[in-house]
């Protein structure tokens, strides 16, 4: 009761000690927030113009054209959907969505196992390796260019460097480039080649991998192939999906490598007999060669909700396969 005196002069009103809390914070917050987003906006500004003129716009631009006739010179007429009947139709088309999954079913797998044995050789410690890394890289960064393809077409030609080897070895089929049923290994043979970038992010996997597991898989007497089954491909399942995801996307994208050993512009643009006729050198001999941007524009959405559903297949069938760290996925 003593101290009620001391108490006396304290009222609801009082203000704390370190004093009255200023009215304006709260709007000054506000400004500042607007200002900053604000910037992060203009910075952002480049890149949203660039997506909405040269990709959003476009998109829905050829959306509209796949259920038009239209033929890049005259108005685009509204025909619904008479671009699809014929496009499913057509058995040029039929024949280039089977090249497109061999290509995508023989070319990947391969392209990826090849990625991931060198990435293992590289894995190891030995002289030379940052060389070794920057050489089988470099294919994986020219690979996809045109002068590459201009070269690897002449490569595979008649009586050229693959022509004469296999008849070292007694072999005579002729050049791959000119043969309908042998053109298609060429390209497959180009994008294994190419193989540089998933065996980096392979070697990045690899080099998370605990040493402390082999070490104890060795003590219990596991050999190297039981050790890569059981802890390798376990480990890097996550990598690997990526890798599988990545490339299979990329597959079935193929075309300037196709157009290129096919012959390019012409009566043969996708090989003789159209034995190199991926799906996007089709869309491409529609599109500009023979002027129907309808067809070809539907033909894109096509392939656009097949590598959907495949890209749908893949991230479903990975709760089988792929084990992530607990809390990492």
């Amino acid at each position: 009761m003593t101290h009620a005196p001391a108490l006396e002069g304290l009222s609801q009103d009082s203000e704390p000690r370190h004093g009255p809390v200023k009215p304006g914070r709260p709007a000054a917050l506000k400004r500042r927030r607007r200002r900053e987003n604000l910037a992060g906006y203009l910075f952002m500004s480049p890149w949203i113009a660039g997506f909405l003129l040269l990709t959003a716009g476009p998109m829905i631009a050829s959306l509209y054209f796949a259920f038009t006739d239209y033929n890049l010179f005259d108005a685009p007429q509204w025909i619904g959907f008479d671009n699809f009947s014929e496009m499913f139709g057509d058995p040029r088309w039929r024949h280039s969505v089977q090249v497109t999954l061999w290509y995508v079913a023989v070319g990947t797998p391969l392209k990826l196992i090849a990625a991931l044995g060198v990435a293992l050789l590289l894995a190891q410690s030995r002289r030379g390796q940052a060389f070794y890394r920057a050489a089988f890289y470099a294919p994986s960064l020219i690979g996809a260019s045109v002068s590459v393809a201009i070269v690897w077409k002449a490569i595979f030609s008649d009586d050229a460097v693959v022509d004469r080897t296999q008849k070292i070895f007694g072999i005579d089929v002729g050049g791959w480039t000119g043969d309908p049923d042998m053109i298609i290994y060429s390209l497959v043979a180009l994008t294994v080649w190419q193989f540089g970038a998933p065996m980096v992010i392979f070697l990045a996997g690899l080099k998370q991998v605990p040493r402390e597991l082999y070490e104890a898989a060795e003590v219990d007497g596991a050999g190297k192939m039981r050790r890569f089954w059981n802890i390798t491909l376990p480990m890097i399942s996550p990598v690997l999906f990526f890798n599988v995801l990545l490339e299979t996307i990329h597959s079935f994208q193929i075309f300037s490598s196709a157009y290129i050993v096919g012959g390019g512009a012409g009566g043969n643009a996708c090989g003789p007999a159209d034995g190199s006729m991926v799906y996007t050198c089709y869309l491409y001999v529609q599109g500009f060669e023979n002027s129907r941007m309808g067809l070809a524009s539907a033909m894109a959405w096509m392939l656009l909700v097949a590598v959907a559903l495949v890209t749908a297949v893949l991230f479903w069938s990975q709760k089988r396969w792929v084990h992530y760290e607990e809390g990492a996925r």
